[in-house]
């Protein structure tokens, strides 16, 4: 391995500015998204290991909108217009006269924009490799069952490189050829310098090849080597939605390996779909059907699912969350969500607290062991520890204009049905009684009743309903009543 103290420069070309006709969508190709970061950020994240001194992104269809990505995921790296696509050897000449000649020297990796699965050890291997030879350009290559539409190596008697031959360019034979170019290339910085200018756009596609140069330095007497990669699955671009479905499976599949080979239980990998950037705990449990996003973050000895989505979510350790949509939540140490739970950003379960059944949360606060058990909207709110929300209560909060805080104590306890109209406070061991609408603040240890008085009308179905089923049932139970009750309407 190549010290990092004594190694060549590196410079880092990524090919980005194609269209992508075959995806049929109005999003540049490498922004679409590939679990938790788009194909262009895949690229990139595979290639940070080389510590390049520089990246250059190539960028044309969609240019804004890819130099705003590489603003977020990769602001070191510089994005570099190709207006005209004139094929991908003409993006590296028009990326490379983006550098002052003293900064050309070195390494150059080129690397296609549209490949998800490689591998940061592949393309160290590579590099270090091809520095290692001394050779002017080095290749990744792979074997696959099915090269349609790639581009296929040629070797010598020797097994020695002898070129790359386009598919619209092949023959019978040459198509026959199952190991293809992966679109992975070390270059001497000079020598790719000096074969740039001379490739030719004598081709079916009326393009710079950029695999052309490998064949020029060849006729030129130069060494050129290729490095198989071990697993072809590397290789798999991302050419239009049923690749890049492809694509998608063959990276849930790995990230899931690598999740239960740490100590991770995910019940069924096949319904289990996890964002590269989601990281697990020990002895956490994923059941079947779940969707684990961004930031999400689940601890030691959890369960989430089944059929549960977690977007930028974090899920402290032994908390059980089941059959739940959340979005920026945090829940606690040994709390519990769910099932059929909406925690919306905000949303913050602090240890032991219980949202339960058809509840909603937005930026709602529950402390220890407080309970929201079922049937509830929570916007807006701060919940005191070991406190009570009954069945039905609704957090009144928005007034067609603004947003409006509550603020219920600890062990307060609010019955069944009620609205608490915002702003307000139930303080402190105060109770609000079943279906009160709360207005004014309950102070601690107190009683809140707010609802009409309950009036009996006796005998009102036998006269108003005499000929319902209600009616008979009231004259098997009862005898009617004689007398006009003083107020009936």
């Amino acid at each position: 391995m190549t010290s990092p103290h004594n190694r060549t420069t590196r410079t880092t070309v990524v090919l980005a500015a194609g269209h992508g006709k075959r995806m049929r969508s109005t999003l540049p190709k490498v922004l679409h998204p590939l679990l938790g970061r788009t194909l262009l950020g895949h690229v990139l994240t595979a290639a940070e290991p080389l510590a390049a001194e520089r990246t250059l992104v190539v960028v044309g269809v969609g240019a804004d909108q890819v130099s705003a990505h590489l603003a977020e995921v990769a602001p070191k790296s510089v994005p570099v217009v190709q207006s005209e696509q004139l094929g991908t050897g003409h993006a590296v000449r028009t990326a490379l006269a983006a550098l002052p000649e003293s900064e050309l020297t070195g390494t150059v990796l080129v690397l296609n924009g549209d490949l998800p699965l490689l591998r940061p050890e592949t393309l160290t291997e590579l590099v270090e490799r091809h520095e290692a030879s001394g050779a002017a350009a080095t290749l990744l290559t792979a074997a696959v069952p099915d090269p349609t539409g790639l581009g296929r190596i040629r070797r010598g008697p020797r097994g020695d490189f002898a070129g790359i031959v386009e598919e619209r360019d092949a023959s019978a034979a040459q198509r026959a050829i199952q190991e293809i170019n992966v679109g992975c290339y070390a270059f001497d910085a000079a020598a790719l310098q000096t074969v740039l200018g001379q490739l030719s756009r004598d081709n079916a596609q009326r393009e710079e090849y950029l695999t052309d140069a490998a064949g020029i330095l060849l006729e030129r007497g130069a060494s050129v080597a290729v490095h198989q990669v071990a697993d072809p699955i590397e290789a798999l671009g991302c050419n239009d939605r049923a690749e890049l479905a492809a694509a998608r499976a063959q990276l849930r599949d790995r990230i899931n390996r690598e999740w239960l080979r740490a100590g991770v239980t995910i019940i069924d990998p096949a319904t289990t779909w996890l964002d590269v950037t989601v990281t697990l705990g020990t002895d956490a449990v994923i059941e079947p059907h779940c969707q684990l996003r961004g930031a999400t973050a689940v601890g030691e000895r959890a369960t989430v699912g089944p059929e549960s989505t977690l977007t930028d979510c974090l899920v402290a350790e032994d908390a059980v969350v089941v059959r739940t949509h959340a979005v920026g939540a945090e829940v606690g140490p040994g709390a519990q969500v769910g099932p059929f739970s909406y925690l919306r950003p905000g949303a913050r379960l602090a240890a032991r607290a219980k949202v339960g059944a058809f509840v909603e949360l937005k930026q709602a606060e529950l402390g220890e062991g407080a309970k929201v058990p079922h049937l509830s909207y929570v916007g807006d709110a701060t919940i005191g520890p070991a406190a009570n929300i009954g069945a039905g209560t609704i957090f009144v909060n928005y007034d067609g204009v603004h947003k409006h805080h509550t603020e219920v104590g600890v062990a307060a306890f609010v019955g069944s049905n009620s609205s608490l109209v915002a702003p307000v406070s139930v303080e402190d061991g105060a109770y609000v009684a079943a279906g009160s609408v709360v207005t004014l603040g309950v102070e601690p240890g107190a009683l809140a009743i707010a609802r009409g008085q309950q009036r009996n009308v006796d005998g009102w179905v036998l006269r108003r309903r005499p000929d319902t089923a209600s009616a008979e049932a009231a004259r098997k139970a009862a005898p009617p009543a004689t007398d006009q009750v003083a107020g009936e309407s």
